[in-house]
């Protein structure tokens, strides 16, 4: 069997899977307080969720996550799969960032404490494309190493 994962990537992925299968676990073990939560934030970042069932949009969101993280912390999963599904699943979160009032300060980017949780959450993105960039590297360098070696 053959690991996709490079051993340096697996206590990253390993961690950052953990801390995403938690959240969602939590979210699937929530009640409606949980969901009403849950739901109120997103569909004030994103207008478009106003029309979702609170509790159907949060087992939906507790499932991915579950599965996102599950997958990161797969040593199976290629890492540049892995890595691309948790920049998207960052990005996400990076808008409730952005378009959430009150979570940065005045003018700028700096957080407010408020907004520390959210802002936080940039690590993960650092990580997906790190991850994606590490392997796009890899796949473009064996193309050249590769190249230059029959001429």
């Amino acid at each position: 069997m053959r690991f996709l994962a490079r051993a340096h990537q697996v206590p990253v992925r390993l961690i950052v899977g953990a801390f995403i299968v938690n959240s969602g676990l939590s979210k699937l073990k929530g009640g409606d307080e949980v969901a009403e939560q849950t739901h109120g934030t997103a569909k004030a970042a994103y207008p478009f969720l106003e029309s979702r069932d609170a509790r159907e949009f949060t087992r939906a969101l507790g499932t991915t996550e579950v599965a996102l993280g599950t997958a990161v912390m797969v040593p199976l999963v290629p890492s540049l799969l892995a890595g691309a599904a948790l920049t998207a699943f960052a990005g996400g979160l990076g808008g409730l960032y952005l378009r959430l009032p009150g979570m940065r300060e005045p003018g700028g980017l700096r957080p407010t404490q408020q907004g520390i949780p959210l802002a936080k959450d940039t690590w993960l993105l650092g990580i997906g494309a790190g991850l994606v960039l590490e392997e796009l590297g890899r796949a473009r360098g064996g193309r050249r190493g590769r190249g230059r070696g029959r001429r």
